[in-house]
């Protein structure tokens, strides 16, 4: 029989003060590291915009060697899945925090971005919105929440803007639009922004329908025709990558090719889209957070982009990812800590001029809100993307209207 020794009280104190100290240290070394940041990427890389969330990742893959370049610190990088679902958003966000990481960035839709917001903001972790336009995001009172990309009220008067000056270039001047939208959040941000501010710009077109769907359909036949059948000049859209190239498929079996197809967002500019559609995918102009081909690190990123996916065209998925993690780098290397408080002070003193998007800089405003970030109008040429306004950001002319579907076969 084995005789058991009872630890007297001055070791079980012991004990439990030297639990307390190892309890302690992980967040000690926690606040105080230097390096590298955890950085927590958030993207949809399965479900209905897996497309687009793959898409996303490559701005992340290319990042590390130009931040280098730039001087800044390493990110140590934690992949997280959204699904494409808003609860699988929330629920990694939290993971990736509970598993180390010191920031996060993300999430591409509006609605999964709300969701990660939430729980950054309640964990205490900066988060760092690589792309997401519903303007309730930033206008919560948030403290951890930082946007660089143009809310969705931006986005619209932008396209407005850029619009009335292709159809100067062009010496257009179209009657009538029909409105297709997804019915997300985004969608439905930018369904309210086309009601507020189509009027100030004196728009010379009318709207004959909105019509609705949601980004999730399989079949938009039923949609398509209803849009054709206002016989309208132009489609305006604001879609995903699925939906994008079903009503493409659509327009060309009901045989109605628009003077021009006119989206405010993505989609019609991906890769998948050009490679899957090939001559089909000339044409449509996107009015979209882009990059200015003239700035010096956007050439440096569009060189490192091409150099690793030769196939493929650089876009706003990478260029503002790739920008997210700029944001975080510089943050961090001002912050000299790895500690959320002070990440998110230095990110409120971001002031960033050598960026890749459209505008003069990076910098947030009490909201979080990068105000400077602008827009650009692209359009479909031979599988490639050309700039046509705004003029100081173009690289090529606008071609009006669209070449007729049949008469690419």
């Amino acid at each position: 029989m084995t005789s058991q020794k009872h630890p007297s009280r001055r070791r079980v104190l012991a004990g439990a003060a030297a639990a307390t100290t190892t309890l302690a240290v992980p967040a000690i070394v926690r606040a105080q590291t230097k390096g590298p940041l955890k950085v927590g990427v958030l993207l949809p890389r399965s479900g209905f915009e897996a497309a687009i969330g793959q898409d996303c990742q490559r701005g992340v893959d290319i990042a590390p060697p130009i931040l280098k370049s730039l001087g800044l610190p390493d990110l140590s990088i934690m992949n997280g899945d959204t699904e494409s679902n808003v609860d699988v958003a929330r629920e990694h966000a939290e993971k990736l925090i509970s598993d180390g990481a010191q920031l996060l960035v993300g999430a591409f839709d509006s609605g999964q971005t709300t969701a990660v917001a939430q729980v950054a903001e309640q964990k205490g972790i900066p988060l760092v919105i690589n792309i997401a336009g519903a303007p309730a995001i930033t206008e919560q009172g948030y403290k951890f929440v930082f946007r660089n990309f143009p809310t969705a009220v931006r986005i619209t008067a932008d396209a407005f803007a850029n619009q009335k000056e292709v159809f100067a270039i062009a010496g257009v001047s179209p009657k009538t639009a029909v409105f297709m939208r997804v019915n997300d959040t985004y969608g439905t941000a930018m369904s309210k922004g086309v009601a507020a501010l189509m009027p100030k710009f004196n728009m010379p077109y009318k709207i004959l329908e909105e019509i609705s769907y949601d980004p999730a359909a399989r079949d938009l036949s039923v949609e398509v025709s209803k849009a054709k059948a206002t016989n309208a000049e132009i489609l305006l859209i604001v879609g995903r990558l699925n939906d994008a190239m079903l009503i493409t498929k659509e327009l060309i079996k009901q045989r109605w090719t628009p003077q021009a197809i006119l989206s405010m967002g993505p989609g019609w500019y991906e890769d998948q889209y050009l490679k899957t559609l090939k001559k089909m995918s000339d044409g449509p102009i996107s009015f979209v957070p882009w990059y200015d081909p003239n700035k010096k690190l956007a050439k440096t990123l569009e060189a490192a982009f091409t150099k690793a996916y030769p196939t493929s065209n650089l876009n706003t998925n990478q260029v503002f990812t790739f920008e997210a993690l700029l944001v975080a780098a510089d943050a961090f290397k001002r912050a000299g800590s790895t500690d959320p408080k002070a990440l998110a002070d230095a990110l409120r003193k971001t002031n960033i001029t050598d960026n890749v998007s459209v505008g003069p800089g990076i910098q947030f405003d009490a909201k979080g809100q990068n105000t400077k970030v602008k827009d650009s109008a692209i359009q479909n040429r031979g599988g490639k993307l050309v700039t046509i306004a705004p003029k100081e950001a173009a690289n090529a002319k606008p071609v009006w209207p669209m070449k007729s579907y049949q008469s690419r076969t």
